[in-house]
């Protein structure tokens, strides 16, 4: 489930940004992104948009349902890139050295509000969700 919101604009764009898998640092450096946790995730899900209404949650609307189309060639390559990124940086640095900064579409970031966590997840970048919902 993502949360929309509603710009003064008008625009409806993705709230913040979405965890698609918790990333075990073994099992990147081991596996080639044709063969990672990663990309089957990315093939099974699927996204449900709705629109953000207030704290309360007094309503929610469906605005709409994505799935993550890797048949799309310039997709499937950056998000193997960025996964390369990750898997690259494990390999090299460590896990310690993933930042948010990393990736285009998709990130390694700390789970969570961050402070001191040392978990890491694969996170679905704004640009990214608003190319799968087309918004």
């Amino acid at each position: 489930m993502v949360s929309l919101k509603r710009l003064r604009s008008g625009n409806i764009v993705p709230k913040e940004t979405m965890q698609i898998t918790m990333i075990n640092p073994e099992q990147v450096m081991d596996t080639p992104f044709e063969h990672s946790h990663l990309l089957a995730k990315l093939r099974e899900m699927i996204i449900c948009a709705r629109l953000y209404n207030d704290i309360n949650e007094t309503q929610s609307i469906l605005m709409s349902v994505g799935k993550f189309d890797l048949d799309d060639e310039e997709l499937y390559k950056q998000v193997k890139e960025d996964y390369d990124l990750v898997r690259e940086t494990i390999k090299t640095e460590g896990f310690g050295a993933l930042t948010g900064a990393m990736g285009v579409y998709v990130q390694p970031r700390t789970k969570g509000p961050g402070h001191g966590s040392i978990s890491r997840a694969f996170y679905a970048r704004l640009i990214f969700i608003k190319k799968i919902l087309e918004i």
